[in-house]
């Protein structure tokens, strides 16, 4: 024979590519899976070549060529690709819930597989193999190949739980039983391993697998992520890293290639839908979908051929009756090994993620296909028997052999018949959640007939048939045209009504999932708050049949960071780490709030449009205003803690908008004829280079600066210039979450805390009494003035009322200064009067703000120092501020001692009564009335005259 030319390969390819389409579409609506048809046609092809003496010529050549594939090229060239598009195209939702059940069947359950399987061989079989020779056909048997599953499931149509738990557990499986197959291989070849030796050589394999593969997915979105609506390149780029990572996993780390991928592809399902956006996103899984669709075409046909050469060309080993019976044999004991694995872990497989009924159990059972991988291992071992010892050339047949007949048995029994199964269970058919939106669906599509027509009608282009359109309508052949709406049906039975609430919940959250979308498209909201939006919307639709709409519980968790400021606030970060990472945390709960407010807005709006009035409609729609108080009473806080963050947040938002019509308008005007295709290239260039600008430097919060804030400052701004220098200089900055602690009372004052952005609270509580005194204090406030010039304590509790901006000053800086130049102790009593009047007159100084009481203040009050034994008086219209010292009140039969920081009010009945407030309306020792008072020691006081003052 001739030798083949390498061109007539080109020929295979391009029949077998004309073969799937035919196949596909010839067998569209059937049963029966068109992968199982390639199997069947590559296998007649390949026995007319080998086994009659046809001459088929370049054909003949081309079969032959192909046939004699090295199988790790093989794998190379189909498996990355195919692997891909797999893990890709999985729902990474289904994966997070389900991925405890698939590792349970692609571990343990290959291991369990793999030596049921050598033990069947060893002890029943007749040809006196080693353990480690059985061990290594059972591995090579044990992989549920991906791509015969894959594409099997594609057909039949399986639920998304089954479809991703089959589909999961498969290509993890394959990889585990490729793992496999290496180790027992190693053994066969002679090679010693100890136990030590064999965990190593595992955990390489595995673990460094799915760390490339983790590694390459994240470099590769981080590079995505620069490269804004280009799908050329994300078509490339994700094509070529899928060969790069499988080529460096087997050849470079000596780890699994098929688990790299594998791991590379739920990566990229997992960020996918947020990192690739608009058309991009569609046309990658287009591009996918054909490439998976091509190979899968070659590699089922190829399949074939490479069993009709294994059957033909095993030295007489495929024509002796006995290889026919242990073949069969052999396809029992893979179904029974199969068999085991599930029921073995069914109850591993019933606890975790979505549970699996045993119907399901069954189906996963019976999905157990076998494929390329395990035929390109079988040619491994045949092509190595002829350059080792330790294999013989009929052990070598025989794996060749009985591989190829087992993938071919469970391909065409299992493969055909398990959408049979499926419509024995009636796993095939709609939930009555899905029929009732099926048949609502169907119900609007009448209406939007209905009004077309009637639009078509009142033209002037003239009249139509419309019986003729309406018996071309048989999409809508169960529907009358005057049907009931089934969610406005009001006498249904309550499960009825139950799954009619479930439908509505899944309707608005698929409608706010998509608001996320189109936000994530326009710019709105970032990748990583689309992702977190987006999910938690999926685990929401999870818990449908059981809670109200609950996505803003999940999402929540998120944006909540106080749990995050504890790890990241440890003192090992510099400070400006961690107050960059608070900021970024909370321009996130700023974007994600707006963004889940703007979703809610939007499908409330689309579930009025798509189902109309009724109490169903009501309640969810009520269940969706209950979620939205609790975000927007937080995007409140944050707008009055922050406003730059909004304002920032609203600025990008703004940006992209502009961006966006503008895009929307060059397109037009294109589609129009308006421009030349060059000049909406030109402009379309120009837009986007605006759009990389805003990606790679988006807004950043400006936070105010030490030296501004105390510059701008009423009270320190005035103090002498050494002094502001000293404070600018020492001032450090923090950046605390809402309820953290700033200072305790009964400590020792080690710091002034100066807000610049944010409120905080300052609580006063009393041992002998329920009540305490309570304020908010806004920017500007310096908080701890009154421990720093009095000496004392600290007498009050200070927390983060919001998330707040400190510049805190420490007490030994300033402390000396104070002792040393009287002007800068009277500029911070001054500033000083103004927390304790906002903390201890709350009722008379409520709707004031913190500038019109420190401007009224510093108008109105007046700094008096007094010695021992002088007498204080307090007169009408005006109250004082004990801020040092102590006073008593001599004209009383029962003396009351009264102790700073207290309120001196004037008496409200007689001029000569010094009494403390009456319990029960304020804290006893902190307001006081009377007329006179004379001082113990020396005390400063505060008067300030509020004749004329409107509380």
């Amino acid at each position: 024979m001739a030798k083949p030319a390498p061109t007539d390969a080109v020929l295979f390819a391009g029949l077998s590519c004309v073969a799937g389409v035919a196949c596909r579409h010839l067998l569209r609506g059937t049963r029966v899976p068109y992968t199982v048809a390639l199997l069947l046609l590559g296998l007649a092809v390949g026995s007319l070549e080998f086994g009659t003496s046809l001459p088929l010529g370049s054909l003949g050549s081309a079969i032959r060529l192909w046939a004699d594939i090295d199988p790790d090229l093989l794998l190379a060239v189909f498996l990355p690709p195919l692997l891909f598009e797999g893990s890709f195209s999985m729902d990474s939702h289904q994966i997070k819930k389900c991925m405890v059940q698939m590792l349970f069947l692609a571990g343990p359950g290959v291991i369990i597989s793999t030596f049921c399987i050598g033990c069947a061989l060893k002890l029943t079989f007749p040809y006196e193999w080693s353990w480690q020779t059985s061990l290594l056909l059972g591995a090579v048997l044990s992989a549920t190949d991906p791509v015969a599953i894959v594409a099997s499931l594609k057909e039949l149509g399986t639920s998304r739980k089954l479809s991703t738990i089959i589909e999961g557990e498969s290509m993890m499986n394959d990889g585990a039983s490729v793992v496999l197959y290496q180790l027992f291989y190693k053994m066969v070849l002679g090679w010693h391993l100890k136990w030590g030796d064999i965990f190593k050589f595992l955990t390489e394999a595995t673990v460094g697998a799915l760390g490339l593969g983790i590694a390459f997915g994240i470099v590769s979105v981080y590079l995505l992520g620069f490269m804004h609506h280009d799908p050329e390149i994300n078509l490339a780029l994700t094509l070529s890293v899928s060969y790069i990572c499988y080529f460096t996993a087997q050849e470079v780390a000596d780890s699994s290639g098929i688990l790299t991928v594998v791991t590379l592809g739920m990566v990229f399902a997992a960020v996918g839908r947020t990192t690739f956006k608009g058309n991009c996103q569609q046309s990658l899984h287009n591009f996918w979908e054909g490439t998976a669709y091509i190979a899968n075409t070659l590699i089922f046909i190829l399949s074939g051929v490479i069993m009709a050469k294994g059957f033909f060309c095993s030295d007489n080993i495929a024509k002796a009756g006995s290889s026919w019976g242990y073949l069969f044999l052999l396809y029992v004991f893979t179904q029974v090994a199969r068999a085991l694995v599930v029921v073995i872990l069914y109850p591993l497989l019933q606890y975790f993620g979505y549970g699996l009924s045993w119907k399901e159990a069954v189906m996963v059972f019976w999905s157990g296909l076998r494929g390329a991988v395990a035929l390109s291992m079988a040619l491994s071992i045949k092509d190595a028997s002829s350059a080792t010892p330790y294999i013989s050339s009929e052990t070598g047949n025989l794996f060749l052999f009985l591989t190829a007949g087992t993938v071919f048995l469970t391909l065409v029994v299992n493969g055909s018949t398990a959408q049979f199964l499926l419509s024995l269970f009636g796993m095939d058919e709609l939930s009555e959640l899905e029929k009732l939106t099926l048949d609502h669906t169907k119900y609007k599509m009448m209406d939007v007939v209905l009004e077309a027509c009637e639009n078509l009608q009142n033209d002037d282009l003239g009249p139509f048939d419309w019986c003729a359109v309406k018996s071309y309508m048989m999409s809508l052949n169960k529907m009358d045209l005057e049907g009931v709406d089934p969610h406005s049906v009001s006498t249904c039975s309550s499960n009825l009504a139950k799954i009619n609430l479930q439908a509505t919940r899944v309707c608005f959250l698929r409608a706010a999932q998509a608001a996320y979308k189109r936000m994530l498209d326009d710019g709105w909201v970032t990748q990583i708050t689309a992702y977190l939006l987006m999910g938690s919307v999926d685990n929401a639709m999870d818990l449908v049949s059981r809670e109200p709409l609950c996505d803003w519980k999940g999402l929540k968790v998120h944006i909540d960071f106080r749990n995050d400021y504890r790890c990241f606030g440890i003192r090992i970060f510099p400070q400006k780490m961690v107050n960059y990472l608070t900021l970024k945390k909370l321009k996130f709960a700023c974007s994600a709030c707006s963004a889940f407010l703007q979703a809610h807005k939007i499908a409330r709006r689309k579930i009025h449009e798509y189902m109309g009035e009724s109490n169903i409609i009501a309640n969810v729609i009520s269940e969706s205003e209950a979620e939205e108080k609790e975000a927007r009473k937080l995007l409140e806080d944050i707008l009055l803690a922050f406003p730059e963050v909004l304002q920032i947040v609203r600025t990008s938002q703004v940006m992209y908008s502009l961006l966006n019509d503008l895009e929307d308008y060059i397109q037009n005007l294109g589609k129009d004829g308006v421009l030349e295709d060059k000049l909406s290239l030109h402009l379309h260039e120009l837009v986007q280079s605006d759009y990389k600008k805003l990606l790679r430097s988006p807004p950043r919060i400006k936070v105010p600066t030490a030296r501004d804030v105390i510059r701008q400052h009423p009270c320190l701004g005035i103090l002498p210039y050494e002094v502001r220098q000293a404070l600018e200089n020492s001032v450090k900055e923090i950046l605390k979450p809402q309820g953290m602690v700033l200072s305790e009372k009964g400590c020792l004052p080690r710091s002034l805390f100066l807000i610049a952005n944010g409120l905080v609270k300052s609580e006063v509580r009393c041992p002998n009494s329920p009540h305490g005194l309570c304020a908010t204090f806004p920017e500007g406030c310096v908080m701890g003035l009154y421990e720093l010039l009095s000496g004392k304590n600290d007498f009050c509790d200070l927390t983060s009322d919001t998330v707040v901006l400190c510049y805190v000053i420490e007490v030994k800086v300033l402390l000396p200064v104070v002792r040393l130049i009287p002007e800068v102790k009277n500029i911070l009593w001054q500033e000083c009067i103004v927390v304790l009047a906002k903390l201890l007159l709350p009722q008379e100084f409520e709707k004031t703000s913190i500038p019109e009481l420190r401007t009224f203040l510093l108008e109105r009050s007046s700094l008096i120092t007094y010695i021992a034994g002088e007498a204080v008086e307090i007169w009408n219209e005006s109250v004082g501020f004990l801020l040092e010292g102590f006073l008593r009140t001599p004209d009383l039969p029962s003396v009351v001692t009264v102790e700073s920081p207290a309120v001196l009010l004037p008496s409200q009945e007689s001029p000569n009564s010094s009494t403390p407030e009456a319990p029960g309306s304020m804290v006893p020792g902190f307001r006081h009335y009377g007329s006179r008072y004379q001082v113990e020691e020396i005390a400063t006081i505060a008067h300030v005259d509020l004749s004329g003052w409107c509380f």
